[in-house]
């Protein structure tokens, strides 16, 4: 694992900490305080970040790559929470409450990512009240997001939720375009509710719509007739880019 001091964090890093719910409103001098407890890691594909069950002591945002949450059931399957990628934060809510983590944390592609001590944001909280207002714009972040996905998973049907996911992650809004997944199937039918064979199912749907997949590419005839068949207008990715991974509030 590489690490990195927060003190040497660039413009560019700093701007996507900064967009985080959880630092958005706080003021510079109380982030760069924190920041320089913090530290720039660098970890493998399928790493394990973190544990279900065990002590939360540190929470992350993902700064390059794809970080899967899941919880293991009683049967033994892994249930995958939400998966999530650059600006997302993730296990904030329970470091900060001082509980256990509620899921596991794995990476999924190669990542960078920020991981920040629950010990240092306690500390600073007695002294900073706008600590306390940003662990409430975060929880209410996760909670909207939360609603979100309740949405995605009732009232669209397998191919709805697949088409949103691929118009979600398009470089365009209108005309043909071709989109690289970005981690394996098995875990895109997790994170969208299905099996396997029910998202291959559905992407044999959406061949009347254009839509081709060739291995880890899908070719898209008409990017803007895809998204009026997944019900919602297209939001451009950097907008909302924890909606486009999946979101809960196990985080």
């Amino acid at each position: 694992m590489g690490t990195m001091s927060g003190l040497d964090i660039d413009p560019r890093d700093r701007g996507i900490i900064q967009a985080a719910p959880m630092f958005s409103g706080l003021p510079g001098a109380v982030l760069d305080t924190l920041l320089a407890q913090s530290e720039l890691q660098v970890r493998p594909k399928r790493t394990t970040l973190f544990e279900q069950d065990e002590p939360a002591s540190t929470f992350y945002v993902v700064m390059e790559g794809w970080v899967k949450l899941f919880r293991m059931t009683t049967g033994g399957d892994e249930a995958v929470v939400g998966v999530f990628t650059r600006g997302d934060s993730i296990a904030e809510v329970p470091c900060l409450a001082g509980g256990n983590y509620p899921v596991s944390g794995e990476t999924v592609t190669d990542v960078r990512l920020l991981a920040v001590p629950t010990r240092k944001i306690m500390e600073l909280n007695r002294s900073s009240p706008e600590i306390g207002l940003a662990m409430l714009a975060s929880t209410s972040a996760h909670l909207r997001r939360l609603v979100d996905q309740i949405e995605e998973l009732k009232a669209r049907t397998g191919p709805q939720r697949l088409a949103a996911f691929l118009v979600d992650l398009a470089p365009t809004a209108r005309g043909a375009c071709t989109i690289a997944l970005p981690y394996e199937k098995l875990l895109i039918a997790g994170r969208l509710g299905m099996k396997p064979e029910s998202l291959s199912r559905a992407f044999q749907r959406l061949r009347a719509l254009g839509v081709r997949i060739n291995q880890n590419t899908v070719a898209v005839g008409d990017i803007a007739r895809l998204a009026e068949f997944a019900g919602r207008e297209r939001v451009m990715a950097f907008k909302c880019p924890a909606f486009r991974a999946g979101c809960s509030s196990f985080l």
